[in-house]
């Protein structure tokens, strides 16, 4: 049995919600998270797990400083100087914008680094531990440009470059997949995202943006355990083989607020694997407050809301639903008093209510009016267009909707 510790999307430099450190000169928000990963590493240490296995992402951006490089570089060798090594993936945050130019991670292999591999290229790499080897298919950050040279695939519609780009990824698993020892443990990682994962709010693009990996091509009698990385949130996707989203170390904003962060601990022999999530004490909390202040003192009513939370080093979200009058009676410097124990204040959100009915100059209030009135109103009032233009588009509506249409 082999014992993996598995982890991704660890985003160094990720600078949301912070301010410099006096004592290191560092952002705050980076030792948030390295705090996080010296947790993580220290957790390997202390179990004395087998392998270290990084799902991808390694900084928050492709050209990271010399100051995230080091600090990253100083936690691996950490765990290889104690005898534990490390496979690094290559995610899609660690690649260059330019082929041939070299991802975050190659300096690694570049100077053959004892202890440590990196999965840069659909690839098997056999890694021995103190518990006996194990296989390691690297399935990296892959784009549909990666994986298609032939220049008739440019002019293709999307759907069908996506068929073939998931085709031929599937074609090199299973070369991989053919040329395994039967005999030892295999795990798949895989940086990418794989049909019917839950997205939390690293989400930043549109579906088809992107390869999206059916399951089915992870369903293979070869494999014993998937390593994902790429989506945030920690999840189990299939079970045969035993398919897991470690999530990521530390949370980025508000979108990962009720998420637990932390890593996996698998054990691995071949045939069969189980894991078990370890989440992390060291994160730094998000915590937003909602709050209805409509009484004789709306500040009062905010410090209640307030007082019902433990804000001690969090990242405090508030905000203030009232009215137009109400608004104008709340106190900000009361309100800021009130966080003082926060981490930060990352915004204080006013949601004032207006009237609903709003009048047009007469006592009709606009959801009495017809949609050609209302849009009469709209282009002389507020766009204050010439008369012969605002005739024009009237004329025009009016072929739509009908010149004495009812809103109902």
């Amino acid at each position: 049995m082999v014992r993996i510790l598995h982890f991704a999307d660890l985003h160094l430099g990720v600078e949301n919600y912070g301010r410099t450190d006096a004592a290191t000169g560092l952002h705050s928000r980076l030792l948030d998270f390295l705090r996080s990963f010296d947790e993580l590493v220290d957790y390997a240490l202390d179990q004395r797990v087998d392998l270290v296995l990084f799902g991808g992402d390694a900084y928050k951006n492709r050209d990271p400083s010399p100051t995230h490089q080091r600090e990253f570089a100083s936690r691996i060798h950490r765990l290889t100087v104690a005898g534990i090594p490390v496979f690094l993936l290559a995610g899609n945050h660690d690649l260059p914008g330019a082929a041939g130019r070299a991802n975050t991670l190659d300096i690694f292999s570049t100077l053959e680094v004892p202890g440590v591999w990196v999965g840069r290229t659909v690839s098997t790499h056999v890694i021995p531990t103190a518990s006996g080897e194990i296989q390691v298919i690297a399935v990296p950050w892959l784009t549909r440009t990666t994986l298609l040279h032939n220049e008739q695939h440019r002019n293709l519609p999307l759907a069908e470059v996506d068929a073939l780009a998931v085709i031929e990824l599937g074609r090199r698993l299973n070369d991989e997949a053919e040329r395994l020892n039967p005999n030892l443990p295999t795990v798949v990682a895989v940086h990418g995202s794989v049909m019917g994962a839950t997205y939390g709010s690293e989400r930043s693009v549109m579906l088809g943006q992107e390869l999206v990996l059916p399951r089915e091509m992870l369903k293979n009698q070869a494999f014993d355990y998937v390593a994902l990385g790429h989506i945030h949130r920690h999840q189990r996707l299939q079970g045969s083989p035993l398919t897991v989203y470690s999530g990521s170390v530390d949370r980025v904003d508000f979108g990962e607020e009720a998420e637990t962060k932390g890593f996996v601990l698998v054990e691995v022999r071949r045939g069969e694997a189980s894991y078990e999530f370890i989440p992390l004490r060291s994160t730094r909390r998000f915590l937003t407050v909602d709050v209805v202040a409509e009484g004789d003192d709306p500040t009062a009513e905010v410090g209640q809301a307030l007082s019902r939370h433990d804000l001690t080093g969090a990242i405090v979200r508030l905000i203030i639903h009232t009215n137009a009058e109400k608004n104008a009676l709340l106190r900000d410097g009361e309100i800021q008093a009130m966080m003082a124990d926060a981490f930060k204040v990352a915004a204080v959100v006013r949601d004032v209510r207006r009237e609903a009915r709003i009048r047009l100059g007469s006592e009709q209030s606009i959801e009495q009016l017809a949609p050609i009135d209302v849009l009469e109103r709209y282009l002389r009032q507020a766009r204050q267009m010439p008369e012969e233009r605002v005739r024009r588009l009237l004329e025009l509506a009016s072929t739509i909707v009908g010149p004495g249409q009812s809103s109902g």
